[in-house]
């Protein structure tokens, strides 16, 4: 239940109703409610243009557990209700009438996002075979093109002889072009690409409405055609055989789980084409198919949130069947690879046969090919035995990931570097001359640190000055080094201590030249859910707000990514409070050390994180100032007690069952939409959903907004605003230029309610 510190205040005045326990503890008596309404404690210091719409209310009795309460709002989650898109219009129509005033500076944002992006955007090629494959943005387009050429690789007269057969014919080759799917229909998002061994075919999946059924399109590349009798509508992953032709893919249910792995070859006109070679009926589980990384297996995982059953098909000879690596156990997960004859298996599973777990740390370990079983591991593999290398990071701030690495026997390994304060670098890692060279780096232009920037760009030789250059640490190099903002920018990492002393890590981004302790507005990410790590890579646009004087800071609360599996744990399912927690006391911490003004702090979450802000506000409405929640999940408990939605069964192991009471009990007493506390002082709000998400409804916002106008203070309520686009998805598969529009909105939206425009 809430906690007695946040009680105290209103224990003589709570009113008990029918409602659910959690529910009464927030049930405000209306003397008390209208106390709040005359003296509201709202810092907005604006008049909304308009009256926010006023959505119907009709009876709907929600009964769990023994208990019931009502749910008004519940036939909004009716889409097709032509009162409910109505109502989506009205509340996208009160949305542009609260931001008219903000469109000129929407457009100064929107010019300097765009400014900072140079003309034309690639990435370097990637060997793959006799292939160069590579991506870029023309000049002028939103989305990226998909390309390759031959690579030219002979030498003396072989040279000639390839230049002059290749002229004209091998000199750039599109394989997908994303803008003309977009203009074709509207929307386009391309969910998995995959080249065939012998470089003739690509597979893909595409979504063109949002909704996330995505079609399987197979393209000949020597043909230049898409392959018409291929077609089949609910691909998910894609793994090829060897041979080029036989094709595996998982199709979805009617819930989008992927539960069924299918084999078609190509160039067989067979009705019977389409061969079934896995179901995987336990609707607890999804099922997954990749290549190992030296394509000579194929593996299916059958996995939940915190656990998989692995099964390997040979990927030379796609007729001997499938066959089971690891029977599933409660908690213990496995990832494999393969080379040299051995499986390389990435697992949490206990190391001795009398161990229930391995308390949630992963270790490497491996077995024979020909001896295929998770019993026949070998015992822990440690660092020293694979020869390590190790490759020098500039700041100890950066995350590295993987690139594609098609290549597996190439001695050269591609990564990608970031940081808040490092546009990503691109560099090859050669193992077998222990050096690396930087291939590319992000570019951005327009970069000062100015107050007055907007007048007073410095030029592109002044930006160079002030990038720094970080040393190799003794690698060989063929580059001079990497460059950083950080001269600029100061990026911090802090640990805030939670309500139960569990030290949490905050990192911490602000203008060097611009922050003023005590007095500055500032920004918090959030999203504590799946073991997800926070992104905090770079991206340019936060200059924005970075050179207005904004501070910037992320909160990694447990529920995310932590340095083992049970700082997820410990956020998820019955300990949800915890991310909640971690996540009011990072805001704290920022206030309380001077970062950001009492009276400044804004947040931000997407999805999930929006559970977490949204139980937040409730908890501490007074805390934060403004909020964006973005496709927000926040309807939690009527979700998950509703079976037949997509992922809902899925998402059981990360926020709990309600069908088991104990979990019913917890879900219910930090779910936002039904903690709504009456007549309180609620920060603006500014949520964005997509009427085709499959994810989370368009409806979980719309109730979550209807309910905050209906029953907190009128005044601050005026200040939450939806906007819904009518066409897009889950995710914003809008291009660079839409997403620069988006993004320019959005701190329109910050920058007006926290009256810091300037």
């Amino acid at each position: 239940m809430a906690s007695a510190a946040l009680l105290s205040a209103t224990r003589n005045r709570i009113t008990k109703t029918h409602l659910p326990l959690n529910l009464e503890l927030f049930s405000i008596s209306s003397s008390f409610s209208s106390l709040f309404s005359t003296f509201c404690k709202s810092h907005h210091s604006f008049s909304p243009p308009q009256a926010p719409p006023v959505p119907k209310k009709v009876p709907f009795t929600v009964s769990a557990h023994g208990l019931s309460w009502q749910d008004p709002y519940h036939w909004m989650s009716n889409t097709n209700d032509p009162d409910f898109i109505n109502y989506l219009r009205q509340e996208n129509s009160y949305a542009d009438a609260f931001m008219k005033d903000t469109e000129e500076l929407q457009r100064t944002l929107f010019s300097e996002m765009i400014n900072r992006m140079p003309s034309k955007i690639s990435t370097p090629p990637e060997r793959w075979g006799d292939w160069l494959y590579y991506q870029h943005i023309p000049e002028g387009k939103e989305y990226p093109v998909l390309c390759r050429k031959l690579a030219n690789d002979g030498k003396g007269w072989m040279k000639k002889v390839v230049n002059y057969m290749s002229k004209g014919f091998w000199e750039e080759e599109i394989l997908l072009d994303w803008n003309e799917i977009a203009e074709l229909y509207g929307y386009v998002h391309v969910g998995t690409c995959r080249v065939s061994p012998d470089n003739r075919f690509l597979a893909y999946t595409l979504d063109i409405t949002g909704n996330e059924q995505f079609v399987l399109q197979i393209k000949d590349l020597r043909r230049r055609i898409v392959l018409s009798n291929h077609r089949v509508e609910g691909v998910v992953s894609l793994a090829w055989a060897q041979d080029g032709c036989t094709l595996f893919y998982t199709l979805c249910d009617q819930n989008h789980r992927p539960y069924s792995v299918q084999c078609m070859k190509l160039g067989s006109d067979s009705v019977d084409n389409n061969i079934p070679i896995f179901v995987e009926s336990d609707s607890r589980y999804c099922v997954d198919i990749t290549s190992t990384k030296d394509g000579k297996f194929i593996t299916v995982n059958s996995n939940s949130r915190a656990s998989s059953e692995v099964y390997v098909i040979d990927a030379f000879d796609p007729k001997s069947g499938i066959l089971r690596f690891c029977e599933r156990i409660s908690g213990v997960q496995y990832f494999l690879e393969h080379h040299d004859g051995f499986f390389y298996i990435l697992t949490n599973a206990p190391l001795r046969t009398d161990e229930l777990s391995n308390s949630g740390n992963y270790y490497l370990g491996r077995c024979r090919a020909d001896n295929l079983h998770s019993t026949n591991l070998q015992t822990e593999l440690k660092i020293d035995d694979l020869h390590a290398w190790f490759f020098p990071l500039p700041s100890n701030m950066c995350t590295i990931s993987p690139g594609s690495n098609h290549d597996f026997m190439s001695s050269v390994y591609r990564v990608v570097l970031s940081s808040p304060v490092i546009p990503d670098v691109i560099v090859d890692y050669d193992m077998s001359r222990n050096s690396h060279v930087v291939v590319q780096q992000e570019e951005v232009s327009n970069i000062c640190s100015s107050a007055n920037h907007l007048q007073n760009y410095k030029s592109a030789k002044d930006i160079e000055d002030l990038l720094c250059e970080k040393k190799t640490n003794g690698h060989k190099s063929e580059a001079s080094g990497l460059k950083d903002l950080s001269d600029l920018y100061f990026c911090e990492k802090k640990e805030v201590i939670s309500h139960d002393g569990i030290r949490v890590p905050l990192t911490i981004l602000y203008s060097k030249e611009l922050h003023r302790k005590g007095q500055s507005p500032g920004l918090l990410h959030g999203y504590g859910a799946y073991g997800e790590l926070l992104d905090k890579s770079w991206c340019a646009d936060r200059l924005s707000l970075l050179d207005r004087g904004w501070v910037i800071a992320f909160a990694d609360v447990r529920g995310g990514a932590g340095a083992d599996s049970s700082w997820h744990s410990s956020g998820s399912g019955l300990h949800k409070l915890n991310s909640i927690c971690d996540f009011v006391s990072c805001g704290k911490y920022l206030i309380n050390e001077g970062y950001i003004h009492k009276q400044q702090l804004s947040v931000v979450a997407h999805s999930a994180g929006s559970f977490l802000v949204g139980a937040a506000m409730n908890m501490h409405p007074n805390l934060f100032r403004a909020a964006i929640l973005k496709v927000p999940f926040l309807d939690v408990c009527n979700t998950l007690l509703d079976t037949d939605l997509p992922l809902t069964v899925l998402d059981y192991e990360e926020f709990g069952n309600p069908q088991i009471e104990s979990h019913f009990h917890n879900i219910l007493k930090v779910s936002p939409y039904d903690n709504i506390r009456q007549g309180f002082c609620y920060p603006a709000v500014l949520l964005k959903s997509s009427f085709n998400d499959s994810r989370v409804g368009v409806w979980e916002a719309a109730k979550w907004v209807a309910r905050v106008r209906e029953v907190a203070c009128s005044t601050c309520s005026s200040s939450v605003i939806l906007r819904s686009s009518m066409s897009g998805g889950h995710f914003d598969e809008g291009g660079r230029i839409s997403h620069c529009e988006e993004t320019a909105y959005e701190y329109a939206f910050l920058l007006k309610v926290l009256s810091t425009c300037g």
